[in-house]
């Protein structure tokens, strides 16, 4: 909302103060800015508050605003004097206000750095978290304008402003005086402030995505008059999976006179329903929306799943109508699933919800499920309901406007009926977030994503981003570090999450082979090497193999403590005509789920080859068995004949029923088994990748149990405060948005306040120059072109080094310039030689949309040509330095390859931190490269760097909590 002309004209309306906000309940809200035009929407407020809460706010009886007062509240400079607002449906609900004062407490201007805050929430909305999330907005702006501190008078009897103040996590004082709690608020964030800040974002989120999934009542709105058509599939699928609370149709054209359709009530509007409406389902022509928006929020609506198509995927047209959608849904406190969505899906026994145009409700299970395309979610409902696999909630957004995979992260986090997470995503809208939710929620629960639209420009139509500029690679390798299960395809992640759904988690890489073909066991054991997976020697029962033989191998495999997980081959067995049979699936099933259930909390895998049955009875987890062969015959031997129906078989209870209890002696859920279902795969590699991405997971998971830190004895090595001053004359008071480099000297003394030392580099316009550059540096030297085209060639032969004479200087100088061209060309450098060693390149640079990321490989080939280059988030811990040298495939060179000596890695690991803090304590160096850095087995010397400087771009992921804006 923009001030009226009669605002002050010194200081500009601070629009990007405005923000939405998602409340404690799961509701929404906009803080912004009070201007000179709300001074009736603040008498109406005030209107609203009760004498108590007046009372509370002046410290006397109040009843009514001065025209003087409401002059005062409206008008502010934006600089000492700020009020914001905290609107519902263009109305206030909470106002925050905060004047600069002096040390005596009188108004002041800057460089007076405290403030007086005061609060004032509508009674209607208190207990929502308003006033929390206004401390935090208000805390933000005035850090902005340069005040640190602020001053709060309360009355002791009012005890929730002081909890707010008190629960904050920010550093305070307190103090009685006249009657009243004097507190002080020290504004600069800390650990516990950031905490609660994230803690309650989290619980904000998740109680809206909670509003949408649980509905008590839902309103389809569009239901067609006649069958088929959206509205009407919609109301269908939810009659049909049971909703178990109330159901309305919604169409402006029913007839007066019709009360029900499909046996629903019937109404022309919202209005008409006469009770509240939880969830509506828009299935209406685009123009028609606003509408139907409105008549949602006038009516209480909590949230929204808009099918409707026709917004951003349409091109600029339909991004502003998405952006207006957005808008208008929040003005309401309304969250929004799409639009161009396909539906979600709720298995709760409690909800039954299916407000999709998925025709079937899915088996109930322990997956949930995120896509962003409506066509993937069909196909991955299709796959998982072929295996057998059942989800606890299933959501296709669409083009995300509003809710995205974030929020379902958040709600995930403590679902207690998911257990794995699935995502597929094409696009993210906050890579920081994303990382951020992903890694606390992995801690817990598995996360496995496949992205699409992987490659630079094929963001889908529809999805609005920010600029990212690093490759897939390094996005990839930063998700796995936040413990993101990444594959490339979704029958990849199908395959791994019912894996991770049904199974525990491995101990190890110690993988059992076992099976009844000696070939397809083979197979499985050179893919189980190829993952990095360490097989043992595949045991194999040959084709005479029993049920009960497959069972007894099996359960040995479980309880030999060498082994961390069993992958069970299995082909049909052949008659004694010599003809294929395909057996019977349902006796072998139960043989292994005996074993299963009978031994070690192991994770445990089946390659079959057409035999049937097999799969479908390894994925149920029922009690009962219909009917039971014989467990001493092969799979085909006891076809046709009469059986008996035998006991259930322990342990194969139906897991929503009868959950598995840990081991004894553990309570630890990664070594619990979930409720007998066993995932069977039609090849070895589909099995042994999945059981490579848990292995690598379940790793993960252990080292994060203990979490690395960064070492304290940097901190007596670090010149902050130079570096800091170093930066600000560099960049000069008004910057270059655009950012400049660093010249040599001034990158070498930016870093050597970091500990960072560069080897001197003298230039060599000229034969006498190189001579006495190389004598002020001492012999032997080397000799190096820094022309852009020849930088870090030695192959073009821009590089001679051990130059141990001049006569030997002067050869190499005339030999460079005759053969590469003239010296202001190749801009010759003379520098010392270093001791021998591995060149590596050490890389940092913040990207716009996921934040600074710290690199490291080998220098040349393996990281130019081969992409052989690790990535991690800064800040960078001790581990993940370690982690880094450690994971690119060319690690072995720096650990005695061959032979050779190994390198000073933990030289190199301190120069990984160092690099990370420096970009993570000044967020205006963007990029920072050493390249060549030379690791010797004693120490390493930096030979060349690059620094570039520039005004630090905005984040987000630290301010105040508020909703992406697309």
């Amino acid at each position: 909302m923009q001030p009226s002309p009669e605002q002050s004209p010194h200081h500009a309306y601070p629009d990007h103060w405005e923000a939405d906000v998602v409340l404690r309940d799961g509701g929404t809200a906009r803080i912004r800015p009070i201007t000179t035009d709300d001074a009736e929407r603040l008498v109406s407020f005030y209107e609203q508050v009760s004498d108590e809460s007046k009372y509370y706010r002046f410290f006397a009886p109040y009843p009514r605003l001065s025209a003087k007062d409401v002059h005062r509240f409206t008008h502010h400079d934006y600089v000492d004097r700020v009020g914001l607002a905290v609107t519902v449906g263009g109305e206030f609900i909470a106002t925050v206000r905060y004047d600069r004062i002096d040390a005596t407490g009188r108004p002041a201007s800057a460089p007076a750095d405290e403030a007086e805050v005061a609060f004032l929430v509508q009674d209607a909305h208190q207990g929502r978290g308003v006033a929390s999330a206004l401390l935090e907005h208000i805390a933000a702006v005035a850090r902005e304008r340069g005040i640190r501190r602020f001053a709060a008078e309360v009355l002791p009897a009012n005890t929730k402003m002081i909890k707010v103040f008190r629960d904050a996590g920010y550093t305070q004082q307190r103090s009685f005086e006249d009657g009243s709690v004097h507190l002080t608020l020290n504004l600069e964030p800390t650990a516990e402030s950031l905490a609660v800040q994230r803690a309650r974002e989290q619980r904000a989120e998740a109680k809206s995505v909670q509003r949408l999934l649980a509905p008590g009542s839902v309103a389809v709105i569009g239901v067609g008059r006649t069958p088929g058509g959206v509205g009407r599939t919609v109301l269908r699928n939810l009659l049909g999976a049971g909703f178990t609370g109330r159901v309305h149709a919604v169409n402006s054209a029913f007839s007066a006179d019709q009360d029900t359709i499909d046996g629903v009530p019937a109404h022309r509007s919202l209005g008409g329903i006469g009770e509240p409406v939880d969830l509506a389902v828009v299935a209406v022509p685009a123009d028609r929306v606003p509408e139907a928006v409105a008549d949602c929020g006038e009516h209480g609506v909590q949230g929204l799943v808009v099918l409707s198509a026709g917004y951003a995927e349409w091109g600029a047209e339909g991004r502003e109508r998405q952006r207006e959608l957005v808008r208008q849904a929040r003005a309401y406190g309304m969250r929004i699933i799409g639009p161009n969505a396909f539906g979600i899906i709720n298995n709760s026994e409690a909800v039954r919800l299916n407000a999709s145009l998925a025709p079937d409700r899915p088996a109930s299970g322990r997956i949930g499920l995120f896509t962003q395309s409506g066509a993937i979610g069909i196909a991955l409902l299709s796959g998982l309901y072929r295996r057998g696999a059942g989800l606890s909630t299933f959501i296709s957004a669409g083009n995300r406007a509003d809710i995205s995979g974030n929020d379902f992260l958040q709600y995930w986090y403590e679902d207690p009926d998911t257990d794995v997470a699935l995502l597929y995503l094409e696009s993210l809208g906050n890579p920081r977030k994303f990382t951020r939710l992903a890694r606390r929620t992995a801690a817990v629960k598995p996360v496995v994503v496949v992205k699409g639209a992987r490659h630079s420009g094929s963001t889908p139509p529809g999805h609005a981003v920010p600029v990212s500029r690093i490759p897939d690679s390094t996005v990839s390798a930063l998700m796995r570090q936040a413990g993101v299960i990444r594959v490339d395809t979704v029958t990849e992640m199908v395959d791994a999450g019912l894996l991770l759904a049904d199974q525990p988690l491995p101990a190890g890489g110690r993988v059992a082979i076992l099976g009844n073909s000696e070939s397809l066991g083979l197979l499985t054991y050179d893919v189980c090497l190829a993952e990095g997976l360490r097989p043992r020697p595949p045991i194999d029962l040959t084709t005479s193999a029993t049920p009960q033989g497959f069972r007894d191998a099996l359960s040995a495999a479980l309880a030999d403590g060498a082994c961390d997980a069993v992958i069970v081959t299995a082909i049909p067995w052949v008659g004694e005509n010599g003809e294929a049979e395909s057996g019977d699936g349902e006796v072998l099933a139960t043989a292994l789920h005996a074993a299963a259930a009978a031994g070690p909390a192991k994770p445990v895998a089946v390659v079959h080859v057409e035999i049937g049955g097999l799969a479908e009875a390894l994925s149920a987890a029922t009690s009962t068995v219909a009917q039971q062969r014989p467990a001493t015959q092969p799979f085909a031997a006891a076809q046709g004949a009469p059986t008996e129906p035998t006991a259930p078989v322990p342990g194969t209870g139906n897991p929503e029923r009868e959950p598995s209890a840990p081991l004894p002696g553990t309570d630890n859920p990664e070594q619990t088994r979930h409720g007998g279902r066993i995932p069977a795969y039609p090849a070895a590699e589909r099995a042994v990748r999945a059981l490579a991405e848990a292995v690598r997971y379940a790793q993960w998971r252990r080292q994060a149990a203990v979490p690395g830190k960064v070492p304290d004895f940097l901190d007596d090595t670090i010149d902050a405060p130079g570096a800091a001053a170093r930066i600000d004359a560099l960049l000069g008071e008004e910057p270059d948005p655009r950012g400049r480099p660093l010249g040599h000297d001034e990158a070498r003394e930016l870093l050597a306040c970091y500990g960072i030392a560069v080897r001197p580099t003298l230039p060599a316009p000229g034969p006498e120059e190189a001579v006495a550059a190389a004598a002020r540096l001492g012999y032997p030297v080397a000799l190096k072109t820094t022309a852009p085209h020849l930088r870090h060639r030695a192959d073009l032969g821009g590089v001679r080094l051990d130059l141990d004479s001049e006569a030997a200087l002067r050869r190499a100088y005339g030999d460079l310039t005759e053969l590469l061209g003239k010296p202001a060309e190749l801009r010759p450098v003379v520098q010392a030689m270093a001791p021998r060693g591995v060149d590596t390149v050490v890389r940092a640079a913040i990207d716009p949309a996921a934040g600074a990321v710290l690199s490291f490989g080998l220098a040349g080939a393996p990281s130019e040509l081969l992409g052989d280059t690790a990535h991690r988030l800064v800040p960078a811990t001790d581990r993940d330095a370690a982690e880094l040298i450690r994971s690119i495939r060319a690690a072995p060179v720096l650990f005695g390859w061959r032979g050779a000596a190994p390198v000073d890695t933990a030289a190199l690991e301190e120069l990984l931190l160092r690099v990370s803090r420096l970009v993570d304590d000044h967020p205006e160096v963007v990029s920072v490269a050493l390249e060549p850095v030379v690791v010797a087995p004693q120490g390493l010397s930096v030979l060349g760097a690059s620094v570039r400087l520039s005004p630090p771009p905005a984040r987000n992921d630290l301010g105040p909590r508020r909703l992406s804006n697309y």
